[in-house]
């Protein structure tokens, strides 16, 4: 079993906490958006300026995640496409916790979902959310992204917390980014190149972590 790297968080920037938003729940990336749930409303900003561009009025209870064209957001024990224009739901398929999911990504066709206090990460169906693959976690599963084929997902127990980069076929944690002591990860994406964007809980904010390289 190769050796699991480690490292100290690179935090690059802090973004709000921002007007009226008591937690960052899930966060995504469209390629130029940052988007984040925060309870009753889903948020855009610009990741250059920090400014709030858009505010979406959908329940917004954890994980975000982006297809290229539509944003799914989990609103309790649902899983809703949302038109990122107008804020309608399209459609809506059962979260495989049941209320208890946390983190969402989209790769390869599918959402993967992350069940925080069972450890788990689920491939789930986009159109009729059948679970078509597990992986197992030794540790509560807040956000997840995919990047460059790899599967990372973030940690938060009890002070701690940290992004991981795990085995997808076997759930071996293969690198750790520790974040410092009390700064927490609720949501995570990556930009597709050299960052993650890490939702802060109830901190209100979104932490800019540089991915290693």
């Amino acid at each position: 079993m190769q050796a699991t790297k480690r490292s100290a968080a690179d935090i690059v920037r802090e973004y709000g906490p921002f007007p009226g938003v008591d937690a960052v729940h899930g966060v995504s990336h469209d390629g130029q958006r940052v988007w984040f749930g925060a309870g009753d409303t889903l948020n855009a900003i610009d990741p250059a300026s920090g400014e709030t561009l858009r505010l979406l009025n959908v329940p917004a209870h954890a994980g975000t995640a982006f297809d290229g064209r539509h944003l799914f957001q989990i609103a309790e024990s649902r899983i809703q496409k949302v038109d990122p224009d107008t804020g309608d739901v399209l459609a809506t398929i059962p979260a495989p916790g049941g209320g208890g999911d946390s983190g969402l990504a989209w790769a390869e066709g599918s959402l993967w979902v992350g069940q925080y206090r069972e450890r788990k990460i689920h491939q789930v169906d986009p159109d009729t959310g059948e679970i078509l693959r597990t992986i197992e976690s030794n540790r509560f599963v807040t956000g997840v992204t995919w990047v460059d084929g790899e599967l990372w997902h973030g940690t938060w127990e009890g002070d701690e917390s940290e992004l991981r980069r795990i085995d997808a076929q076997t759930g071996d944690v293969l690198e750790r980014i520790e974040m410092p002591p009390g700064v927490h990860v609720s949501g995570l994406e990556s930009d597709g190149a050299d960052q993650f964007f890490c939702g802060g809980g109830k901190s209100g904010k979104i932490r800019a972590v540089r991915r290693p390289r």
